[in-house]
């Protein structure tokens, strides 16, 4: 097993982002709920404790046994992790007289701590808490302070543990990577050997012992994530792997017969299945987003073990799960909430009597590109935006009709073939057109108009767990309104989405 750093879940939003900048650093690492802490090994370098929406004084609030832990391996508590190990040895967290959110700078600022090795007086750090540590405890030393906040950073004594009150994972925090950089390499000794070429031999050996000759059937999205975990596959079992690419009729326009060119281009060995109607007749009068997501699932489950008996000998069921699908599909005891189901993950009915095997499900979406690339996958397939797996069933608010995907399919062609033609497809990390369950007002000619509403989204991410609405110039919008509206029977409004992720997520289900 690689070395790693362990990452405790406290709930926080920017825990993900932590794993992230880690794993820059060509570390591996894992994130678990603060109260289901694995057994520790030498593997095992250093752990970080995350922030949470939570308050150490508030009961039930998220709790942990440093008893174990503290002087046998390095930690760093970041912002609740920090306030928690004060507060658990005799310091004071109390409510901070001045909210501390935003931009601060570290005034105070012990240089010769290996922590902030390389790190500059004045650094910009980013706050984000409610409460904050008013004493330390007796043997914690203060390391950094702002204007504002006295006790910024922490060490303590003869202990390679350390607190602070601030998020290093943040890009406002401008030194933020040097800090992460200097606990994870100088303090843990991480010697930053993860690599994509490391994860790729790695990843076929485990695979070639868990399958041995046995056979897989894997299901195709066009997607990067299952594009690259049926490369891995195939190069760890060749001919053993088949290929199942669905039509289920939630597709993108012309998107099955492109996609089956591309992967049999790739020597993939692939078989179509025509399946629009089963997930038709499936999603029939269904409307609650986690009912569709539920229904295509089973639908899925169905058509696969179907293919699945065709093929003498399949013992596997492959899929490109990827970290954020795990993350928010696992509800850890409150802090960090279910969010949407995925529906390739949580395991398969007793009846198909197949194993799964998800080659990718320790990396970002970011990790999964670098690895795609390494394996040499066309750049239209690496580059691709991500498509959840649902499909356009979740970008139709309401119940799904043939109609109404065959409308959406027109808008989204017109949208994303737009973003191509003007050059501003690779600006953007995911876009698409979503279907509204209302009418508007219109005029077109001299006569009225009630027709349906359709909101373009576009947004600009890393890996999908943050995102921010991409700024498309007012021409660029203005040409595709008038292009979808002239074009599309039945539409007579277009708007444009200006949420970012957090408070809302990419799918508006």
């Amino acid at each position: 097993m690689a070395e790693q750093i362990l990452i405790l879940d406290f709930g926080s939003q920017y825990t993900q982002l932590i794993a992230r900048r880690v794993r820059e650093l060509n570390v591996y690492c894992e994130i678990h709920p603060y109260n289901k802490i694995p057994t520790l090994s030498d593997d095992i370098k250093g752990i970080i404790l995350s922030g949470s929406p939570c308050s150490v004084r508030d009961e039930g609030s998220p709790d942990l046994d440093f008893g174990r832990l503290r002087g046998e391996i390095p930690i760093l508590g970041i912002c609740y992790g920090a306030q928690l190990m004060a507060q658990k040895y005799g310091g004071n967290v109390a409510p901070s007289e001045i909210r501390e959110y935003g931009r601060a700078n570290l005034s105070h600022l012990d240089m010769h701590s290996e922590l902030f090795k390389e790190m500059t007086h004045g650094s910009q750090v980013w706050m984000s808490h409610g409460d904050t540590i008013k004493e330390l405890p007796k043997g914690f030393d203060i390391i950094a302070g702002t204007p504002s906040v006295r006790i910024a950073a922490y060490k303590v004594q003869g202990e390679q543990t350390y607190g602070i009150q601030f998020h290093p994972e943040v890009t406002h925090s401008a030194e933020g990577k040097n800090l992460l950089r200097n606990y994870v390499v100088h303090i843990c000794g991480c010697s930053q050997d993860w690599t994509s070429d490391v994860f790729i031999d790695a990843t076929i050996e485990e695979l070639k012992k868990t399958i041995g000759d046995d056979k897989v059937v894997m299901g195709l999205s066009g997607g990067v994530d299952s594009s690259v975990a049926a490369t891995l596959i195939d190069r760890a079992i060749g001919e053993n792997l088949t290929c199942v690419f669905v039509d289920n009729g939630l597709l993108r326009k012309n998107e099955y017969e492109e996609v089956l060119i591309s992967y049999k281009d790739m020597g993939l060995n692939v078989i179509g299945v025509d399946a629009k109607q089963k997930f038709y007749t499936a999603l029939k009068d269904i409307s609650d987003p986690e009912g569709k997501r539920k229904a295509i699932g089973r639908t899925f489950i169905e058509v696969f073990d179907e293919e699945a008996h065709k093929i003498e000998g399949v013992r596997w069921l492959g899929q490109g799960t990827i970290y954020p699908d795990v993350i928010e599909s696992v509800s850890v005891n409150g802090p960090s909430a279910t969010i949407k189901s995925h529906h390739n993950v949580g395991g398969l009915p007793e009846f198909m009597k197949l194993k799964v095997v998800e080659p990718l499900k320790t990396l970002f979406k970011d990790g999964v590109r670098e690895v795609g690339r390494a394996l040499e996958i066309p750049e239209n397939i690496i580059g691709r935006h991500p498509f959840p797996g649902p499909g356009l069933a979740i970008r139709i608010l309401g119940d799904i009709t043939p109609e109404k995907v065959a409308t959406l399919q027109e808008v989204d062609h017109i949208f994303i073939q737009g973003l191509r033609e003007s050059g501003l497809y690779d600006q953007v990390w995911q876009a698409g057109a979503i279907l509204l369950p209302i009418q508007s007002v219109g005029v077109m000619g001299d006569e009225r108009t009630y027709e349906r509403v359709v909101a373009l989204r576009a947004v600009s991410s890393v890996d999908g767990m943050t995102a921010d609405w991409v700024h498309l110039p007012y021409e660029f919008l203005g040409k595709i309104s008038n292009d979808i509206i002239n074009k599309i029977k039945g539409v007579n409004r277009v708007v444009y989405d200006i949420s970012s992720k957090p408070p809302a997520t990419i799918e508006w289900e």
